[in-house]
């Protein structure tokens, strides 16, 4: 009982410290970061299990970790307000084309990491950009102003 208990604990603790890292890491993670998790893993593995080195306990421990990643999604699913609190909610980054700086350092991502990842999605900068949402999965949602606005000419008539 006493592994699944220090299982439960550590899974909090985990939750917790991915949540602090930001989203903007956990999007793509650098060959570093990659390492730290691994590492991080082997030494919550031996925090839980201690010296039980049995097939029972890394069972009753793992078995615990997937119980409950299973009970946060039915939770997530069944309340949605409690979604927002455990992935975080979508944060708009840029608006019209100026990013919004303050959003930006609450997330602890860079005009350079924007722009990267705005090139990565084809636009060249910042003003081709209606909107640029940061989810909760750490990727960024980009969205294209309207041609035809943005320059002045009329919108054409959908053929109907």
């Amino acid at each position: 009982m006493e592994i699944v208990l220090r299982a439960a604990v550590t899974f909090i603790a985990l939750w917790l410290i991915t949540r602090s890292v930001g989203r903007s890491t956990l999007g793509e993670l650098s060959s570093f970061e990659l390492l730290l998790f691994i590492t991080m893993g082997d030494l919550v593995q031996q925090g839980i299990t201690q010296e039980d080195h049995s097939v029972a306990g890394g069972i009753m421990a793992v078995g615990t970790m997937a119980l409950l990643t299973v009970l946060l999604g039915w939770a997530n699913a069944r309340w949605p307000k409690l979604s927002r609190l455990v992935h975080g909610a979508p944060v708009v980054i840029l608006h019209d084309g100026r990013p919004d700086t303050k959003a930006l350092r609450a997330e602890r991502m860079g005009l350079n990491d924007l722009m990267s990842a705005a090139r990565g999605q084809g636009f060249r900068n910042f003003s081709d950009i209606d909107l640029a949402v940061l989810e909760p999965n750490g990727r960024i949602s980009f969205f294209a102003k309207d041609r035809a606005a943005s320059d002045g000419s009329p919108e054409e008539p959908e053929p109907g």
